[in-house]
């Protein structure tokens, strides 16, 4: 079976650094907030063109503390896509504020700029873009429409790390920006964790404050704001610190694999797209069929695993069920015929072949 993700050949291919990683971490003795988040944190930040970055347990944990950081909480609302991972909603219910939805571009996945004005009101207080399966949202077109209207703007970056608009990556655009570390990300640690990047450090501070209780550096066990406990742990961050060194690499290499798809897939099915402007990172290789379904059944019957990148929209889904309904017809007629294929750093080029004749 060809699988969409194989975890193990990827850490197999860096083994004896990742090892040596842990080690050193495990010889320490220090293993939350020390060195090595420190050095992740820096390293991370100068490679995402931005000049901080707060390491924190989960992606999910990213976007929260980041909403938080920008004073976002009940009686907001913050605009976003339901075609997303319900991380992106769900870190928003947390702070008490309430997700709007709004359409997709269908030939990006990603926020539709043409939906997004009509959906501000008095109450809405950020947009949250989603840079999704590695391709940039239409950030030319957001921050205008979101600083006219005094918006918070807050990057999901969790499956785009390196992807970049304009020459510079994403996540340096926004008042802050997510990311995810979960495992089977271009950048995935062996393990959760998540960090948040900007360039605000007032922002950063306050984030830093609400990871670990809102206690300051100088004063440890005392909250000054009502914070919460989302740490980096130092193994992750060691490890991290290896992976990032061969990024570059492997979102090359993606891009690769990308141009081979490109070349043999049939026209049977609609292929990704990477708009001008734009570096597509291809974190998942998403291409839609009207006949998913049967198409997905077939690609297991000849040894190809697949995946679905998201099956039921958020607003579709019972615990948002509770939110004022929205027609979404980009979104719905996605999620029914999208359907992801192999796409990882340690994928060949004769296994993509292979897929395609499959498909």
């Amino acid at each position: 079976m060809i699988p969409v993700v194989d975890l193990r050949a990827e850490y197999l291919a860096v083994k004896t650094e990742i090892d040596a990683a842990v080690q050193r971490v495990l010889e320490s003795g220090w293993y939350i907030l020390g060195q090595e988040v420190a050095a992740f944190e820096a390293e991370f930040a100068a490679w995402c063109g931005v000049s901080g970055a707060v390491g924190v347990g989960n992606g999910t944990d990213a976007l929260h503390i980041a909403l938080r950081a920008c004073g976002i909480g009940p009686g907001d609302e913050v605009i976003t896509v339901a075609h997303t991972a319900v991380a992106t909603a769900a870190a928003i219910a947390l702070t008490g504020a309430t997700p709007v939805f709004v359409d997709i571009d269908p030939a990006t996945y990603t926020l539709d700029p043409a939906r997004l004005a009509a959906a501000i009101t008095p109450r809405t207080a950020a947009v949250i873009p989603v840079h999704l399966y590695g391709h940039p949202a239409d950030l030319g077109q957001i921050l205008p429409i979101a600083r006219a209207a005094s918006l918070r703007v807050i990057e999901d970056c969790a499956q785009a790390h390196g992807a970049e608009w304009q020459g510079q990556k994403v996540g340096s655009y926004g008042d802050l920006a997510c990311y995810s570390f979960y495992p089977t990300k271009n950048l995935g640690a062996l393990g959760d964790g998540g960090a948040i990047a900007g360039n605000d450090p007032a922002l950063l501070e306050r984030a830093r404050l609400l990871r670990e209780y809102g206690w300051p550096p100088q004063n440890r066990y005392v909250s000054e704001i009502e914070g919460m406990n989302s740490r980096l742990d130092e193994m992750q961050a060691a490890i991290l610190r290896v992976k990032l060194a061969h990024l570059d690499i492997w979102n090359n290499h993606r891009r690769r694999l990308a141009a081979v798809y490109a070349a043999h897939l049939p026209p049977t099915v609609v292929k990704p797209v990477e708009q001008p402007g734009c570096r597509h990172v291809y974190h998942l290789y998403v291409v839609r069929s009207t006949d998913r379904d049967g198409l997905r059944e077939r690609l297991r019957t000849a040894g190809v695993a697949t995946g679905i990148h998201y099956p039921v929209p958020i607003h579709q889904q019972a615990a948002y069920s509770h939110l004022p309904p929205v027609s979404l017809p980009a979104t719905e007629q996605a999620a029914a015929e999208i359907l992801s294929l192999p796409m990882h750093s340690t994928l060949t080029e004769k296994q993509i072949e292979q897929v395609c004749a499959a498909v």
